[in-house]
């Protein structure tokens, strides 16, 4: 699944990765894609976990960004075969207590209005059900430098090297097919 947007990308193969993902280039230029209030709750509504969510606060932001780094510091911890982070476990299993949003069946298909509060203890249980299962060997993280992206390899033989070709992939092939012109010419004299 690749929806996109303006703000979000969803390449990471997780709902909870995807989570993880919108604090980008931690290691560098940290982008913050849970700026507004309005962000978050667009990203709950495009990641496709609820239809509907009631506004957020700045409360409600930081919430999810301490949930969000808790996701984040679990997955490598798991990645890396490292032991888990104790107040992180609190942070995620806290959040996955609350009441999730509930989906309902309407004449027109599936709906689900979430709270806040509900549509992270969604992300939470994503969380729980991924570093619980049998995608743990499939973690992998982009092999761009500066992508801190976490995502689910699932394909033949575990190749793949980044979270997603529009996103990172495209940028580090043209970045050394440029390399290679620069000095293919110069080396051939």
């Amino acid at each position: 699944m690749n929806r996109g947007s303006a703000f979000h990308v969803f390449v990471c193969g997780d709902p909870a990765l995807d989570f993880a993902a919108t604090l980008g280039a931690r290691r560098s230029a940290r982008s913050e894609m849970f700026a507004t209030p309005d962000r978050l709750d667009a990203w709950y509504v495009e990641s496709g976990i609820v239809d509907a969510v009631s506004p957020g606060q700045e409360a409600d932001v930081e919430q999810a960004r301490t949930v969000r780094e808790a996701v984040y510091q679990l997955v490598t911890a798991r990645r890396l075969g490292e032991e888990y982070d104790g107040a992180a476990l609190t942070v995620v299993n806290n959040a996955a207590r609350k009441q999730p949003a509930v989906p309902q069946l309407t004449p027109t298909g599936r709906w689900t209005q979430a709270t806040q509060e509900g549509a992270l203890s969604v992300v939470a249980r994503h969380a729980i059900e991924l570093l619980s299962g049998p995608d743990v060997p499939l973690l992998k993280e982009c092999g761009d430098p500066e992508c801190t992206r976490t995502y689910i390899d699932r394909s033949r033989g575990m190749r793949r090297q980044w979270c997603g070709m529009e996103s990172c992939g495209n940028k580090i092939k043209a970045a050394a097919y440029r390399a290679r012109r620069k000095t293919g010419p110069a080396a051939s004299h």
